[in-house]
């Protein structure tokens, strides 16, 4: 008895689930325990260690709970020897009915009968095999993570830039996607996966690719027909071609130890997405001015230009990430709507939902989180409006989205400036009809992936521009719009690039095409397309992040020439 009170301190010690599982161990063996003449010692011993623990305590047999306190009761014994009062009640059980036994050392109800058939297979236990394996493929995948590429010097150099009718464009180079198994894809073919989810080759070539060993899962060969598993790391190698960017140099407005502040151009997205990498603000930051390891704080849309941060140490790129986080920073745009904005200080408060991250399009809907933007129009131009815009939150789209939702959308926006949303362009939340579904479908088929999405299982490239964007000018303000200015400045463009940053004493050369530079794969669909040069209206929306103001800090950049910087003194505009 001494080793049982020791052993309830134990288990009194232990989780309630544990503790069932023990109960219901000792009485699936009452035939076992009945031939030592243990039943009675057993029993008593359940009461012993915890009687409300017994009482209260459910296992779960198919569907229905068993109470096991009518599994097993403990009576006080008699004079008999447990073996024989153990014998004559199993006897009398099994010859009577499902009533207790006569002598009353231990009575064993009919449930008992139940609880002998076997456990469902949701209760059955992992075996140390199976937990094993789990282990190793947790430790396998860790290691297949370190495989991953990163951002090192070796990766810079995959291959090089040069310029063309006034393009920053990349020499093709052969890149090794990777992605672990989503969760909707395991049980699926990998074939198959590959064939709906990267739209971006035939499934002909995937299919190419798995048999020459050129698309591999954790890094080792498989047939076409695999099945993919969780945490199966995928990689395939391609001969990658990126999309052209706008020439335009990025302007360093300040840089010290711990920040470096630039002027984004529009078309450069600011990191490695989708189908591109090397035409990233990063990416050209750290092979062109020798800036390496930048930290992002924040984002811009690619089609967006202006102020961008980034951190050179993690101290400090945390510091200002705090601070947007907590809405510590003020920022201001500048934008240029369709039509004549209303007077006076104009606030959206309506809640923004993504609809859709892979592509990623927002709009406003109840369901949405909170948002606010600030609008005031600061000047008129033709049928047009000049726009200060102050976002309040940090929203996806926010300035675009809420400008959609009042009716006068950004005038180029390629996105939320178009009849996909409905004859109303979505103002008033207003888009036809349509389901979120059909919104995002129909995006897809209009849209060329390249031009704005950023999709990452991107669609082939169109040879033609489906968008076509009206922009509502009158004749006298023409020469002030960028678009048509922006072929004109090709060759002070080359100029400025050709200048080294004052902060970084790096100059970036300028390179034409060479031939030998590039690289052809007989088997690349991309190398098989004879893709077109993006215009100029591609490559620019009319929204620009022009200043952010922060804790005992504050930067601001230059105005690009559709804001009218020659007819607005945007020094006063504050005052």
């Amino acid at each position: 008895m001494k080793f049982f009170r020791q052993l309830k301190t134990i288990i009194h010690s232990a989780n309630y689930y544990y503790y069932d599982r023990w109960v219901h161990a000792l009485t699936r063996n009452n035939k076992s325990l009945k031939i030592y003449g243990c039943t009675e010692v057993v029993a008593r011993f359940l009461i012993m260690i915890n009687p409300k623990c017994v009482q209260h305590a459910y296992i779960q047999q198919a569907d229905e709970p068993v109470n096991i306190e009518n599994i097993i009761r403990a009576v006080p014994p008699t004079n008999s020897a447990i073996g024989e009062s153990v014998k004559t009640s199993m006897i009398d059980q099994e010859a009577q009915s499902p009533k207790s036994t006569h002598d009353g050392n231990l009575q064993v109800l009919s449930t008992i009968q139940k609880d002998l058939s076997p456990l469902p297979k949701k209760r059955n236990t992992i075996s140390t095999d199976e937990l094993f394996d789990a282990k190793r493929v947790k430790l396998d995948t860790k290691s297949l993570k370190t495989k991953r590429p990163g951002l090192t010097d070796e990766k810079y150099d995959e291959t090089s830039y040069y310029f063309e009718n006034g393009l920053r464009k990349v020499y093709p180079y052969f890149f090794t996607f990777t992605t672990f198994t989503k969760g909707r894809w395991v049980g699926e073919k990998i074939l198959d996966v590959f064939a709906r989810e990267f739209r971006a080759h035939p499934a002909e070539e995937y299919k190419r690719s798995i048999e020459t060993g050129k698309l591999t899962v954790n890094y080792e060969k498989v047939p076409v027909d695999y099945r993919l598993k969780h945490n199966d790391l995928l990689a395939n190698i391609v001969h990658r071609h990126e999309v052209p960017v706008s020439l335009q140099s990025i302007t360093i407005v300040h840089m010290d130890e711990d920040i470096v502040v630039v002027n984004k151009p529009a078309s450069i997205p600011v990191h490695p997405c989708g189908r591109y990498r090397h035409n990233t603000v990063v990416f050209i930051l750290a092979k062109s001015h020798n800036l390496k390891n930048l930290r992002t704080i924040h984002r811009l849309d690619r089609l967006t230009s202006g102020l961008l941060i980034f951190g050179r140490t993690s101290k400090k790129a945390r510091e200002l990430e705090q601070q947007i986080r907590n809405r510590q920073v003020q920022k201001e745009y500048v934008c240029r709507v369709e039509g004549r904005f209303p007077d006076g200080i104009i606030e959206c408060n309506e809640p923004i939902q993504v609809v859709s991250y892979k592509i990623g399009v927002c709009r406003v809907s109840p369901n949405g989180k909170d948002c606010r933007t600030t609008f005031r129009r600061i000047s008129e131009v033709g049928d047009c409006s000049i726009v200060l815009c102050k976002p309040l939150t940090g929203r996806m789209h926010q300035i675009r989205v809420h400008l959609q939702y009042l009716g006068y959308p950004i005038v180029n926006d390629p996105l939320y400036n178009h009849d996909v949303f409905g004859p109303s362009k979505g103002r008033g939340g207003d888009i036809g009809g349509k389901s979120d579904d059909q919104l995002i479908n129909n995006l897809i088929k209009i849209h060329n992936a390249e031009n704005w999405l950023g999709v990452e299982e991107g669609g082939d490239v169109l040879m033609e521009n489906p968008l076509k964007c009206e922009i509502k000018n009158s004749v006298q303000n023409e020469d002030l719009i960028e678009i048509g200015a922006q072929n004109s400045k090709i060759t002070s463009m080359v100029a400025s690039i050709t200048e080294a940053p004052p902060q970084t004493g790096h100059a970036e050369p300028i390179d034409p095409f060479d031939l030998n530079k590039t690289t052809y794969d007989p088997h690349c669909h991309e190398c098989k397309v004879n893709y077109r040069d993006p215009n100029a209206k591609d490559l620019l929306m009319y929204l620009h992040a022009w200043k952010y103001k922060g804790v005992d800090w504050e930067y601001r950049t230059e105005l690009p020439d559709w804001a009218c910087k020659e007819l607005i003194d945007y020094d006063t505009i504050d005052q």
